[in-house]
């Protein structure tokens, strides 16, 4: 593609594509708390901010999963932003309205420290070290 024919469209669809590598659609049936957590924690190393997405019951989970990251030094919020969405009730076979929330949140000057820090302490680690000892 020349930059004659980039428009308007293609650019948002680049940057939609660019923000989907980083986001993650919550549910709040589907993994446990700290599996989004972790999750998080990964895609910030990776792309420097991560985009927490859900729906209804599981905004709380989002929310959560936010506080947690930043309330341990991991994450700053950048953005918030809640919506509605219309759906169709299966059961009703109407439109409902549903709560939305995105988060955006982004890497920490001391996230790396806190990275590896963790990562010598995690069980994990610790189970790691004693088999090599063997």
């Amino acid at each position: 593609m020349t930059a004659e024919t980039i428009t308007k469209s293609d650019v948002a669809d680049i940057s939609a594509d660019q923000q989907k590598k980083n986001r993650i659609q919550v549910s709040n049936t589907k993994k446990p708390l700290f599996f989004y957590v972790n999750l998080a924690k990964r895609y910030i190393q990776q792309h420097n901010e991560v985009e927490l997405s859900a729906l209804g019951m599981a905004i709380t989970t989002v929310v959560t999963v936010s506080e947690i990251l930043k309330n341990n030094g991991f994450a700053t919020e950048k953005k918030v932003l809640t919506s509605t969405v219309g759906m169709k009730d299966e059961n009703k076979g109407r439109l409902v309205q549903k709560a939305r929330i995105e988060i955006v949140l982004g890497k920490t000057d001391k996230f790396d420290s806190l990275m590896s820090a963790s990562e010598k302490t995690s069980p994990e680690a610790n189970g790691k070290k004693e088999e090599s000892k063997k």
